[in-house]
């Protein structure tokens, strides 16, 4: 399966048009720490007690049950590696318009001086979201 992968000016472009989701796949720490603006959190690995990160079990039911399969996602996370797994796992599952920023938030989107954000809404938060 081929996933769409953008560049993060493209990514800025798509979400500035309002027609697509960013789906930050990073940990709720990380996204903490600074996220893209209006970026919605479910981590698609959750560390264990040990500290070795694990599919997140409930990923796709959650981004399902809060976006639906026929939702524009634009899929990120730190580097490019977890999203990229994310969006595959999306399209997998039926979603039909996802595609993938290239980089991630670290070595995208920041270095290219795009907009940062530090703060969210409860509703983009992964606590709220799990909970659909």
């Amino acid at each position: 399966m081929q996933i769409k992968r953008i560049t993060p000016e493209e990514t800025k472009q798509l979400l500035d048009s309002g027609d697509y989701v960013y789906l930050d796949v990073r940990t709720t720490r990380e996204f903490d720490a600074g996220h893209v603006p209006g970026a919605k959190n479910i981590p698609v690995l959750e560390p264990d007690p040990y500290g070795r990160m694990n599919l997140n079990p409930d990923f796709v039911g959650v981004v399902e049950a809060n976006f639906g399969k026929d939702c524009k996602i634009v899929t990120g996370c730190q580097k490019g590696g977890r999203s990229l797994k994310a969006a595959e796992l999306l399209v997998e599952a039926g979603f039909s318009n996802v595609v993938d920023m290239l980089g991630g938030f670290g070595d995208g989107w920041l270095p290219r001086g795009l907009p940062v954000s530090a703060d969210s809404a409860p509703e983009d938060r992964y606590e709220k979201l799990a909970q659909k």
